[in-house]
């Protein structure tokens, strides 16, 4: 069969959220050599309410099943539900691309699975830049790394970290560093809010050596992450501003084009970046 016509790569989202129902009107608008073929949801009923200004209607099923439906599953659902999506794709052989990085931290032993079932484990670079000069310095020395992000107090709401040290979001009237610490302690910490965290980490020297603060600032409006490596090969100084989803005040409207980059990777003729 020639490359022109080969078969669409079928694809399954787990969770419609704000990520998950965003990426899965994109995919129903079109994009070559892809194709929605079903979603999962905590929540069926819902989700099949959501679904219903799709063009093409997909079947909503257990979180469990997505995965012998698709050839690749992108999981976008909540911490707690991860492995219920990640690990039926990576025991069934099919490409996973994880957007709660942090879930992987917590359920490695997918990465071995990986090696002999044949699964692919696709992280994108979501609300994070840089992570392709990363990977290439971690090919050298790297000496450190370490990362500041910035949100709005709105943005961090809910985070465990927020609840248990019992920080009054609302009152804040000038920046105050709520975190400090490492990439692992900082997934832990704040789940929902910096799988850039554990991007980094994956990409580098690994989430326990690198470094994290987080601050909430009432003075910004786009959640911005400043990363500097040093390393052999370069010294690394990047920064990003997301804007922020409308639904969501915590999530960059990048993440979802990202997503999208990351499945385009995978049926492209030409991909640019290491």
């Amino acid at each position: 069969m020639s490359p022109s016509h080969k078969a669409a790569l079928k694809v399954g989202i787990g969770g419609l959220g704000t990520i998950g129902f965003n990426l899965a009107q994109r995919l129903d608008e079109g994009l070559e050599g892809l194709i929605l073929s079903a979603v999962s949801a905590r929540d069926t009923d819902a989700a099949r309410l959501r679904l219903n200004a799709l063009r093409q209607q997909v079947p909503v099923m257990p979180l469990a099943e997505l995965a012998q439906a698709c050839d690749v599953v992108v999981e976008c659902a909540p911490a707690a539900v991860f492995s219920q999506v990640a690990e039926p794709a990576v025991r069934l052989g099919k490409v996973l691309i994880p957007v709660s990085v942090g879930g992987l931290l917590d359920n490695w032993h997918l990465v071995e699975m990986a090696k002999t079932t044949g699964a692919r484990i696709n992280v994108p670079s979501g609300a994070i830049l840089g992570l392709d000069a990363v990977r290439a310095a971690a090919l050298g020395e790297i000496k450190h790394v370490s990362m500041v992000t910035r949100k709005p107090p709105a943005a961090l709401a809910g985070a465990p970290h927020i609840q248990r040290n019992k920080i009054d979001l609302d009152s804040i009237d000038q920046p105050l560093k709520v975190f400090e610490g490492s990439a692992r302690e900082g997934v832990q910490a704040f789940p929902a809010n910096v799988n850039v965290a554990a991007a980094l980490g994956l990409a580098g020297v690994g989430p326990e050596c690198t470094r994290l603060e987080i601050w909430a600032d009432p003075g910004i409006s786009r959640n911005t992450h400043t990363i500097t490596v040093e390393s052999d090969s370069a010294r690394l100084e990047l920064k990003i501003e997301n804007i922020p989803t409308a639904e969501n005040p915590g999530t960059g409207r990048i993440v979802v084009l990202s997503t999208l980059a990351a499945l385009k990777r995978l049926v492209d003729p030409l991909t640019v970046g290491t």
